[in-house]
Order: C-alpha cells, then sequence, then structure tokens
C-alpha cells in the first residue's frame, strides 16, 4: 500500500502522523511511504530519520495526496486539504466531523473517502484507545496551562496552584470525571491544590474516592451544586466527553458570573464543541480570552504543546490499525475488528456514524452489515 504524511495545514498543530520507527516498519512490511518534507519539524524528526527509516521525501502536501492511498494525519481535515484528496483514498486522523461544516462531510462522501476518526475508535469495553492516550495528556497539561495562566502577568488571580505554609491553595473544579478530569485530578494533587471533582455518574465518582483515597472532594453535577460551588473555585477544568457526540454546556453564561474574577477556565472539551457556554475555540498562538473577568482557554489541540511526547504516544496506539489496514485492506479489517469499525464516519460515498448522520439529515449506512 502507499501511505502519506503531509505537513498539517492548522499551522498550530505540531504533531506528526507516524514516527520514523513507525514509517521504518511499514517499509518492512512491504509498504511505500511518501513523507512531505518538513512534516517531522514541529515534533523535532528530521527529515533525513524519515529518509533513512526508508520514507521517499515528497515537497508538497499535493505530491502526497496524489501518490498516497491511505493519508495519515493528526489534525481535522482542512478545505484546502479536502480538495487535494482523491476519489476512495483512505483518511486516518482526529477527525471530529460532528463539529465540522457541512461541505467537508458532503466532500468526504462525493470523493468516496474511508475517513477514519481516532476519537471514536472504540474497543468493545467502550475504552476509546487513541482518545485516551492525548486525554491523559491533556489532563495534566491543563494543570500546568492553569498555573501559568493564574500569574498576575497574564491577568489572573496571582496565586499559586500548590500551598505554601499557613496559605490555602488554589480550589480547582473538575467537570468529568474521566480520564482527562482523573488526569487532571493527580497533577493537581500533586502540586498540592484543593481539588473537586463533579460527574452525573455515581459509580465515576465512587473510581475517583478509591484512587486518590479521598483526598479528591467528589461532587453530583447538577445545576444547584454548581451554583454553589463556582463562587469559591479558582480554575475550572471542563472534561466532559460525549463519545462521537457534541458536548453538552454545562457551565451556562450566567453562572460565570459567579466566578471570581481573574480565575481560568480551561474547556478542554472544546474539540467536540465545549462545555462551557462562553467557550469558543482558540488557538496555541492565541490561546485565551477573557470574558466577565474570567479567563478562558479553550484551545482544542492541547497535546500539540508537548509534540514530540503527543506524536510517541498516539502512534504507540494508532499503529495497531494502520499496520493492520496496511496489511490486510481497510474493507476486510473493518469486517474483522469491532472497534475499527466503530471509528469509520464515511465509506465508499455513505455515512457509516449514526450521530453523524442524524445531525447532517444523512442517510445511514450500517457497516456491521458488510
Amino acid at each position: 500500500m502507499n501511505i502519506g504524511i503531509i505537513n498539517e495545514f492548522d499551522k498550530g498543530e505540531r504533531r506528526v502522523g507516524l514516527t520514523p520507527g513507525k514509517v521504518h516498519h511499514l517499509v518492512e512490511q512491504g509498504n511505500t511511504v511518501y513523507f512531505e518534507k518538513g512534516a517531522g519539524t514541529g515534533s523535532h524528526f528530521s527529515d533525513e530519520e524519515f529518509i533513512k527509516a526508508g520514507a521517499i521525501i515528497q515537497y508538497s502536501a499535493e505530491e502526497v495526496f496524489g501518490r498516497s492511498d491511505m493519508i495519515i494525519k493528526v489534525a481535522s481535515i482542512t478545505k484546502k486539504e479536502l480538495q487535494m484528496i482523491y476519489k476512495g483514498q483512505i483518511i486516518l486522523s482526529f477527525l471530529h466531523l460532528v463539529t465540522r461544516s457541512r461541505e467537508i462531510i458532503e466532500g468526504l462522501l462525493s470523493k468516496e473517502v474511508t475517513a477514519i476518526g481516532y476519537e471514536i475508535i472504540e474497543e468493545d469495553s467502550g475504552e476509546l484507545p487513541i482518545l485516551t492516550t492525548m486525554s491523559e495528556i491533556s489532563g495534566q497539561m491543563a494543570i500546568q496551562i492553569a498555573g501559568y495562566l493564574l500569574e498576575a502577568p497574564n491577568k489572573g488571580r496571582g496565586i499559586m496552584i500548590g500551598s505554601v505554609p499557613g496559605v490555602h491553595p488554589a480550589n480547582i473544579l473538575i467537570i468529568g470525571a474521566g480520564v482527562v478530569g482523573t488526569c487532571a485530578a493527580r497533577t493537581a494533587l500533586g502540586m498540592g491544590a484543593n481539588v473537586y471533582i463533579m460527574d452525573i455518574d455515581i459509580k465515576k465518582l465512587r473510581t475517583v474516592e478509591n484512587t486518590f483515597n479521598k483526598m479528591v472532594r467528589t461532587v453530583m453535577s447538577n445545576r444547584y451544586n454548581l451554583l454553589n460551588i463556582l463562587p469559591l473555585i479558582d480554575v475550572l477544568i471542563g472534561a466532559v466527553l460525549v463519545p462521537g457526540d457534541i458536548t453538552p454546556n454545562i457551565v451556562t453564561a450566567d453562572m460565570l458570573k459567579l466566578m471570581k474574577k481573574g480565575s481560568v477556565i480551561i474547556d478542554v472539551s472544546i474539540d467536540q464543541g465545549g462545555c462551557i457556554e462562553t467557550s469558543r475555540p482558540t488557538t496555541i498562538s492565541h490561546p485565551t480570552y477573557i470574558k466577565e473577568g474570567v479567563i478562558h482557554y479553550c484551545v482544542p489541540n492541547i497535546p500539540s504543546l508537548v509534540p514530540r511526547t503527543s506524536t510517541y504516544a498516539l502512534t504507540n496506539t494508532s499503529k495497531k490499525y494502520i499496520y493492520s489496514i496496511a496489511e490486510k485492506g481497510v474493507e476486510e479489517c473493518i469486517k474483522i475488528d469491532s472497534s475499527l469499525l466503530r471509528g469509520v464516519y464515511t465509506y465508499k460515498g455513505k455515512c457509516t456514524n449514526q450521530r453523524l448522520s442524524g445531525i447532517f439529515g444523512l442517510e445511514y449506512l450500517d457497516l456491521s452489515n458488510l
């Protein structure tokens, strides 16, 4: 199979779809890998490393798309990339199609693209193996970012995340007790913060209490509890996930007025729409804005801040699916791998994701009947 790796058109995206080591394995497997010059630079992989691994360097994304059966990306498809895609190509990436435009969806369908979203590849157990690795990074990074934004030069409250003798630490509220939430809690506790976690699932809250030996205060997520806790909070982490769906607004614009001036919101769930009503996507180059005196950080690709770590973590989990498709072909893999099947948004001109078909009013094809 001919496999392509491109420079991401999202200039804030520094991760790359494959490491030189994974390229070497694919070449040893008998595949041809085309690599756009400079695609690994953001993750500190040189062109020479990819060439040594067996990749054939190309000098434009158009060349890579034109030569490849399968494109391995990281960020969502852009309109410019859509123009380069050829009929019947396979695309693997974090696609987040439920938040994309109709133009992108219809373009993928008209070109009969097999579009596989890393974020919805789901094992029989319900685990999201590829998304989990990025969520672990995002959860840890969210606390680091919050600590920086709380500093006075950044218009924060001028307080530390942790404590010093005789001084109360920051109060941190995490909404969502999934992977992002628990990783954020672990990092915040390690820095000495006072941590609350909210969720609608009592089982998840029980797991949090047991995991952290009751050092985290758990609270049922509802409007009444939010109204009571928000005035106390210095940092709010939005970590709500509804797999494959748009995230509901948990904190309304009116609730924001209860928060302290100079407090910080990190809405990690912004990649699926965000769980704070006042959230809107920002970029790594312009990451924040202030609303009602509260600093908002709503960057959808937080792991790109640490692209080398993130690229290794991403490819350690995505390689299983990439190697399998390269060896057996995508149709055979969909038939034998239920987790990959769940990750397919579009296939041969049909929408194969129920939620996506509902949002855009598209005809739905059940791939399990293939």
